[in-house]
């Protein structure tokens, strides 16, 4: 089995972060008026001066296979964003290690706390954030479909 890489992302990847972004659109994985819209502007969301707004991509032999990405949403809050795993590569423990290099991150900068959501249809993504501590915070409606709002308090782990 080929091993794993997990690296930041780099223009270059923008073909493949695309592809993973609307392979999930296909799968129903992502809301409907999810436009895309830092992926379409991948290089000022990501890859701009903002050392806060980064972009990891899972790499097996010559193929991204996986992706991640944070946004800083405040001072002490940041987004987690963009989880994916090619749809041949799941389960696998991809999803595990982009998640640990996504918080890895979080705790390095210090935030306080990390936020997500997820549509009700992605239950091993939402057992995958619970595993790492996340609660469920609330559940909301968007086009017809479930969004479930996630987070975790870091500053816990500050005080421990």
């Amino acid at each position: 089995m080929d091993s794993t890489t997990i690296r930041p992302a780099t223009i270059d990847d923008l073909p493949a972060i695309r592809g993973l972004f609307d392979e999930s659109v296909y799968e129903g994985q992502t809301r409907i008026n999810d436009t895309g819209a830092d992926i379409d502007n991948f290089n000022e969301a990501y890859l701009g001066d903002s050392d806060h707004d980064l972009f990891w991509v899972a790499q097996r032999s010559d193929a991204v296979v996986g992706m991640i990405g944070v946004q800083e949403m405040d001072e002490d809050v940041i987004e987690i964003r963009r989880l994916r795993v090619d749809a041949g590569h799941r389960r696998t423990g991809i999803g595990t290690a982009l998640m640990e290099q996504a918080l890895s991150f979080c705790r390095d900068h210090s935030y306080m706390k990390i936020v997500l959501d997820v549509r009700i249809e992605r239950g091993p993504a939402i057992e995958l954030f619970k595993k790492f501590g996340f609660y469920h915070s609330r559940t909301r409606e968007s086009d017809g479909h479930k969004l479930l709002d996630f987070y975790v308090d870091l500053y816990q782990e500050c005080n421990e």
